[in-house]
């Protein structure tokens, strides 16, 4: 038994020394390091393709769809007709309207070639009739005087007098009405107005049953048929103009700084990977959504590919500058990287170090190291159990890729 015991001493204190030996060589770490090598800033989001404008397509009466001309698909232009309500009731409406229009233009017209020259020559008559009986009566005055009449002729000459003299008045006036600027006149034109306007009217609620397109566009969803019941708030079509296509995007909060009007992207569709196109950034919402944490964008499409279609799901990489030549790790090598200062743990003579960086541009999985670090300096990542201060030791290097390139999803 001796013997054993000898042994298992032996063996503890071996052990022992491994423990030792291996404390002093450190922790094994993966290591990543600084190459010199080519980045592209880029910002990535997923978005859709919208028109310029899109409408839904409704009635503002209720009436019976007679006609629907369209169908999903079909390309419009201004003006064109979409779709025909019932109408004779508006028709025979606007048959009534165009003959009291006529009526009221002939009134007027008589007004102004009979009434008026009537009127004009009633007032020459009154006169001629207050001027007899105002002779009248001064000659049965003088007679009265002289004793030939009664009293009573004179009464009888002074009513016929008083009567011309009210006639004359009479005519003055209604021929007064009857001039250009009098009532008569006014009358006249406003009963035409009344008439335009009751046309204009009844035009207008005709029109409204043969729905046209507002402008150049494409239909996109048909909700109507011959038939049935059309009814204002109802949409009969929906419609996407014409004129070019946008990208509605939105992007991490977090990289708004990265963002400016102006910036070229490219984006490709989801069913057309393989086919990637240009598009540039218009837009950038001036405030964040505050539930999904991103800030809308929108993006031009100058020459939008045949292919594309109103909803389509895209991805979208918005480049924001590129150097060729510039030092480059991983982006999970770099701590508080949106923070004032970042910061890397560089593997230096056994220990782990905390090494204050300088931060350029910002690719995809990768970042630029202006200040702090060294071509071929050695950085653990923070996937490794490592803090700084801890004596560690290299262990097997992360794949980097060929060339450090930062990755694009968008075929070149």
């Amino acid at each position: 038994m001796k013997p054993l015991v000898k042994w298992g001493a032996g063996a503890l204190v071996v052990l022992a020394a491994a423990v030792m030996l291996a404390g002093q060589r450190g922790t094994p770490v993966q290591v990543v390091a600084v190459a010199r090598t080519g980045i592209v800033q880029s910002v990535v989001a997923t978005g859709r393709i919208n028109a310029p404008a899109r409408m839904d397509i409704g009635a503002e009466v209720s009436a019976t769809v007679l006609e629907v001309r369209v169908r999903e698909g079909d390309r419009v232009k201004a003006g064109d007709l979409l779709v025909r309500l019932s109408d004779a009731e508006a028709h025979a409406a606007l048959q009534q309207a165009r003959a009291a229009l006529a009526e009221a233009r002939g009134r007027a017209t008589q007004q102004a070639t009979v009434a008026a020259p009537v009127a004009a020559q009633a007032v020459v008559q009154a006169q001629a009739a207050f001027t007899s009986a105002e002779r009248e009566h001064q000659r049965a005055r003088d007679l009265v005087a002289q004793g030939f009449f009664s009293q009573q002729k004179l009464d009888d000459a002074q009513r016929a007098l008083d009567t011309a003299r009210s006639a004359l008045e009479s005519a003055r006036v209604q021929a007064q009405a009857n001039q250009a600027s009098g009532v008569e006149r006014v009358l006249a034109v406003s009963r035409v107005d009344q008439a335009v306007a009751a046309l204009e009217v009844a035009q207008a609620r005709l029109e409204r049953l043969s729905i046209t397109s507002p402008v150049d566009a494409v239909v996109l969803n048909r909700t109507a048929e011959p038939g049935s019941m059309a009814q204002p708030g109802r949409v009969l079509l929906s419609l996407a103009a014409q004129g070019g296509l946008r990208i509605d995007a939105g992007v991490d909060e977090k990289n708004l700084r990265l963002l400016s009007p102006g910036m070229a992207a490219r984006a490709v569709a989801d069913a057309y990977p393989g086919q990637s196109f240009d598009a540039q950034l218009s837009y950038i919402a001036p405030a964040v959504d505050p539930l999904r944490g991103t800030v809308e964008v929108r993006l031009a499409v100058p020459k939008p590919p045949g292919f594309l279609r109103p909803d389509m799901t895209v991805s979208v990489e918005l480049v924001g500058g590129t150097k060729k030549d510039a030092l480059v790790l991983p982006s999970g090598a770099v701590r508080d990287a949106d923070r004032e200062a970042p910061w890397v743990l560089a593997l230096q003579d056994g220990r782990a170090v905390r090494v204050p960086v300088k931060l350029g541009l910002r690719g995809v999985g990768a970042v630029e190291i202006v200040d702090g670090l060294k071509e071929g300096e050695e950085v653990i990542p923070q996937t490794e159990k490592a803090a700084p201060g801890d004596r560690v030791r290299r262990g097997p290097s992360v794949a980097q890729g060929k060339g450090m390139e930062v990755p694009s999803f968008i075929s070149r």
